[in-house]
């Protein structure tokens, strides 16, 4: 079992910046896959951005450029740089975690956005953009 805890939302002017955190613990061990998706009311939850450990990032189109995904040598912590922040990024933001892939690598840029794939998803916290 792994634990997902996310930290760092709040609210914030059109331009500014947040950083938010996710604290992961348990197995974590058996964890390769994590990724920061948002939702806002009404609307289905999207990816925002997915980091493969020590293989590859990825980003929804409309993040990318501004929004930064890392994570920690120990695979505890991952991280979500936000700049450039504009009202449609207001959401709540989650944290979510997966096993190693079983899938080809060619999917990956298509797995990496689907909720299906993650085994483990933190409670979320909220991000608000005003104008």
């Amino acid at each position: 079992q792994v634990q997902l805890v996310e930290l760092g939302g709040g609210s914030v002017q059109a331009g500014g910046s947040l950083a938010l955190s996710c604290s992961a613990s348990g197995d974590t061990d058996s964890i390769w896959w994590m990724a920061w998706f948002r939702q806002s009311p009404g609307k289905e939850r999207e990816g925002v951005a997915g980091l493969y450990t020590g293989v590859s990032t990825y980003y929804s189109d409309s993040v990318k450029g501004r929004f930064t995904i890392s994570q920690d040598n120990s695979k505890n912590t991952l991280y979500l740089q936000m700049n450039a922040l504009k009202p449609e990024d207001t959401a709540m933001y989650y944290c979510a975690a997966a096993y190693r892939p079983t899938w080809p690598a060619w999917s990956y840029h298509i797995r990496w956005r689907a909720t299906a794939t993650y085994n483990y998803w933190g409670q979320g916290t909220q991000v608000t953009v005003s104008s």
